[in-house]
């Protein structure tokens, strides 16, 4: 991918990405990482590019100036689960994590501590997703073929026309009830492969609240991106917290 740089103060680099379906220039930033990418036919010439990035670039500093900053996941850091604060602790008598009131315990391992609370997180969101995933596809009358998780940044989850689910697993940090719409939401895609108002009337019976889930997606969602799981492993001898 090529790389440009917007000048000023801080310079943002640009990530430049050309595309045969692209008709026009645009501007997207991540919610994940805060990066910038221009897209852009692959004919167009990159000065008539930066031309239109220069033209955005007070949109593009106020967008990045409301990115929330990234949290790395490390011992003593708090995150959320299931809608609630919890700290990360690494307690050396413990063998596998555990959730412990407000605590989650993990072991000494020379696994990446960001990875053990990943691994943690995605099996919980496995279990709730699964289990919504069965009542919703069960109160619809209709057969949903598998259940996949990722770390997905642009949806919070999918639905093919085969019935095979997809969902982000950082779903699990949020509300149970914001867990449950989406899984309401892409079940109801079982019946309605569409945003049709067919397709919301089915997600209204599955989820008669749903607008307020939703809300809180669209408001708080992003927050859920800011957590690096890439944290470096926990030193030898742990670092323990009461």
């Amino acid at each position: 991918m090529e790389r440009a740089v917007l000048p000023g103060d801080p310079p943002v680099e640009i990530r430049v990405r050309r595309s045969a379906r692209a008709r026009r220039f645009s501007l997207r930033v991540a919610q994940a990482d805060g990066g910038v990418t221009l897209s852009l036919p692959r004919v167009a010439r990159l000065d008539d590019a930066m031309a239109f990035v220069q033209a955005q670039e007070g949109w593009i500093r106020r967008t990045l100036a409301r990115q929330p900053e990234m949290t790395p996941v490390c011992a003593g850091a708090t995150l959320p689960f299931e809608g609630r604060p919890v700290s990360i602790v690494v307690a050396p008598e413990q063998r596998v994590a555990e959730l412990r009131d407000d605590r989650l315990l993990l072991p000494v391992r020379s696994r990446s501590l960001g990875a053990q609370v990943a691994g943690y997180l995605k099996t919980a969101a496995r279990t709730r997703l699964a289990a919504a995933c069965d009542r919703h596809a069960a109160a619809l009358g209709r057969r949903f073929r598998a259940i996949t998780l990722r770390d997905t940044r642009s949806r919070w989850g999918s639905c093919t026309s085969e019935g095979r689910l997809m969902f982000s697993w950082r779903l699990i940090m949020a509300p149970p009830e914001v867990l449950d719409y989406v899984a309401a939401h892409e079940v109801a895609h079982l019946a309605e492969m569409n945003h049709s108002p067919a397709f919301w009337a089915e997600v209204a019976l599955l989820c008669p609240d749903y607008r307020a889930r939703r809300g809180w997606l669209r408001t708080h969602g992003a927050g859920l991106h800011r957590f690096d799981f890439a944290a470096p492993p926990a030193p030898a001898g742990g670092a323990s917290g009461d």
